[in-house]
């Protein structure tokens, strides 16, 4: 079993910026993709970004240019920076590691824009 383990979320006004990070509890299998989700009440989960084991990165429209996913394998650490920052930014933010068919999630961070 993998927990994961979000941090960094906050309160910030737009404009701002804030870092999100997500610790795997052990090392998995490299071939792994880690990535950000979010949901905002009343919305569906949605994707934010996603990165494979070798760096390899994908963005929602909405999110490109202003955020920016990375890792750190021999942390097993996914990060999620966060630049200009809107308030329809505002959701709970999750982390997902998936290895084949097989998904963990974390317990969810929340963010909060003020406008």
């Amino acid at each position: 079993q993998v927990q994961l383990a979000e941090s960094g979320g906050g309160l910030v006004q737009a404009g701002g910026s804030l870092r999100l990070s997500c610790a795997a509890s052990r090392r998995v299998f490299s071939g792994n993709v880690m990535g950000w989700y979010r949901q905002a009440p009343g919305k569906q989960r949605e994707l934010v970004a996603v990165i494979s084991s070798g760096g390899s990165t994908n963005y929602a429209e909405s999110v490109k240019g202003r955020f920016t996913i990375s890792r750190d394998n021999a942390k097993n650490t996914v990060y999620l920076q966060m630049n200009s920052l809107k308030p329809e930014d505002t959701a709970v933010y999750y982390c997902k590691m998936a290895v084949g068919t097989t998904v963990w999630w974390g317990q969810g961070t929340q963010v909060t824009v003020s406008s």
